[in-house]
This record gives structure tokens, sequence and C-alpha cells, in this order.
């Protein structure tokens, strides 16, 4: 489901489709990006003049694919799922414990500290990956041995097991985004991205970089006001694209959101990429949650409420998204809100099911200055 919604689609610039051959299971559209500022409505189609969901800007926008088209477990994204599993939305028990040692799921980190100790290659194991630093481990992931989230060549096969020619892809704390992909990726559009593993051991595929988590834009923050923890999960892109990089929003806590800078983040045929979520219902655990789910389960790519964020030209650029795979409301409701002193354009709200009061189409709100928050009531 590559950013397939992602996009901070209600205040953007006119993008042009284009059709991407993906992987031997799956296939999915994405957009290039344009300069020309115009109104368009919440899929990307120009229209004459702004509305409650759309407006003008003059920036360039992210990467914006159309989500007219629903999307399956057999279409639409970018590598077939590495796990499959049926969960109940209401009745899993909310839990972060999974990923052993430095901090679990939740990391070795502070928010916004920066790693301290570069990476060595050739100097750990490809069995597992190498936690620490803002690296985190996935190890409920069905079919995926080591805690890595994707493991995949340059055809786009997939491994159970980190092994040698075979790009590993990992997890990073949540705020933090990997730093390795080839700066080569295949021709036929499948994006791989992680570590590689030569002689039984990892190396680096993007060297530029020392570490293997940077924090994002400091400009966004899930906030809760609900009883009940709730699983937010990223997309691992590039990479398989299944929802297994999780944020845990604890009950009355909080978390930073990835903001990727998307001028220096990694690009597609050279249009450029956001961060996307997937968020399941209140009460749903990380386990059962960050996962490729099955129709009908409600969870991973059928939970019922997509997130995009991304910063370019200064601007940062988050949006609520609805996912065809799933019309029920969530057992929560959602707004997107500036903080004190900070300058927001647009109103953006999921509640009662309804977008901005009214609407289906999702919305897009634009931070100029400061940062905002998407709070859980």
């Amino acid at each position: 489901m590559r950013t397939s919604f992602l996009t901070l689609l209600a205040m953007a610039t006119l993008s042009i489709a284009a059709p991407l051959q993906g992987h031997k299971h799956h296939q999915h559209d994405k957009r290039a990006i344009v300069t020309k500022v115009v109104y368009v409505d919440i899929y990307g189609n120009p229209i004459n003049g702004p509305t409650s969901s759309a407006a003008s800007i003059e920036t360039t926008s992210i990467v914006n694919p159309s989500p007219a088209q629903p999307i399956s477990t057999s279409t639409g994204t970018n590598a077939a799922p590495v796990a499959s599993a049926s969960a109940s939305a209401s009745g899993a028990a909310a839990s972060g414990s999974s990923s052993s040692g430095n901090g679990g799921i939740n990391g070795d980190l502070s928010p916004f500290s920066n790693p301290s100790v570069p990476f060595e290659d050739g100097k750990y194991s490809c069995d597992s990956v190498p936690v620490g630093q803002g690296v985190i481990a996935v190890d409920w992931i069905a079919g995926l041995n080591g805690g890595w989230t994707t493991i995949m060549n340059e055809n786009g096969d997939t491994s159970s097991t980190c092994q040698d020619g075979y790009y590993c892809s990992y997890a990073c704390q949540a705020g933090m985004s990997k730093t390795q992909w080839p700066s080569a990726q295949p021709a036929d559009g499948v994006s791989v991205g992680g570590l590689t593993c030569k002689n039984g051991l990892l190396y680096r595929s993007n060297t530029d970089s020392q570490y293997l988590c940077e924090w994002g834009a400091q400009t966004a923050e899930f906030v809760s006001e609900i009883g009940k923890d709730v699983a937010i999960c990223r997309t691992d892109y590039p990479g398989s694209e299944n929802m297994n990089i999780p944020t845990l929003l604890t009950a009355g806590g909080n978390a930073p959101v990835s903001v990727v800078d998307s001028d220096t983040y990694y690009t597609w045929r050279g249009g450029k990429t956001s961060t996307q979520y997937y968020v399941n219902n209140a009460g749903v655990s990380v386990e059962n949650g960050c996962i490729w789910g099955t129709a009908g389960s409600g969870v991973g790519n059928w939970a019922p409420v997509v997130l995009g964020a991304g910063t370019t030209g200064g601007n940062t650029y988050l949006s609520l998204i609805p996912n065809p795979n799933n019309q029920t409301p969530p057992n929560y409701n959602i707004k997107i809100v500036g903080t004190s002193g900070s300058t927001v354009n647009g109103q953006c709200s999921y509640e009662n099911g309804q977008y901005n009061g009214s609407g289906s189409d999702g919305c897009t709100v634009t931070v100029t200055s400061g940062s905002a928050q998407f709070v859980f009531f």
C-alpha cells in the first residue's frame, strides 16, 4: 500500500497519475509532482475554487497517489504481505511489550535525542535486527524471523530469514525513520530498503548515514484523551509496505509522529514521499493491529483510519484520510489542532464518522510554523 492515500491531498498542487509496475504479487498507482498551484479536491482532481476541504498553496505537494480505487490484499501494494492475521477490533488486549531489550517497541532514545553510536558494517549477524540507537525489533509478524519488518531482494522475492543477497528492513522507534536503502532501486518500480546481508553479516545500503534511524521534523505529535491504548501502524517503505512499524499511543499519553522531510527522504522515481499510518480501533494491541489484516478484520490495512504526515518547503502537511477497505467509524474521534503559538492553515477532524462535520473525503492541514497534534478524544 505504498502511501496509497497518504498524501496530504486537500491542500496540494495538481499531481499527475502514473502507473507503477509493481512486485509480481501486486501493483499500485503513483503520482508525480508538479509545481503548478491549483485548487484540488481530496482525490487530487482540479476544481474551480476552494471548498471546506480544498485550498491552494504556493508549495510543492508531497507524493499524491489517488485513493479512488479500493485496495485489498491482492492489489494496490508494492509487495506481497509478509503476514496475514485476523483480530477482533474490540476484544484484543492492548499491549506494547513484544519486542525485547533496549526499551521494547518504545526504543532506547528519549524523544529527539540523537543516536550516538555509529553502526559498524560487517559486525552483526544477519540472524536478527541489531536493536538499539533507535532500532526496535518487530517480532510478532508471522513468516518473519529475527525482528525484521521486510526481507526482500531486488527481484521482489521475499524471505522468512535475512540472508545473503537480500535487503533486511527494520523498524525505528516512534518519531524516527530508517536511513537505509540503496540509491539504485529496481527498474520495475519495486522499492527495497534496509541493511544488506553479505556472507552472513549486515552492511549499510546507504553509507551516507552512519546511523540506522533518524528523527523527523518536530512538528507533529499524537495525543490521547481516551481511556484505551491505540496501535498506530506505519507502513514499511521503501520495502514491503506492510503496516508493521508500531507507535503505541497509550491511554492519556502522547507520542511523536514520524514527519519525514520529503525534500531529502526517499524518492520514488523522482517523486517525494511521506509517512503513512494505519490506525486501529482503541484497544487493539500492536501485535494484533500492526500486521497485514484480512478482509473484514478491521485491523492493519483494514483499520478504520489512515493518517499522513510529511514536510516540504518548510511546511508540514498532516492528513486524515478515509480507508475504502473499512467504512465503519472508529471507536474514537480525532482532530488536528495547532499547539499554542503555532500557525496552522485549514481545519481537519473526524468525528462520529464524518470529516470536518459532514464530509467523507478526508482533510488536510498545513503547519507553516510551530507544530500540531493529532488528538484522539
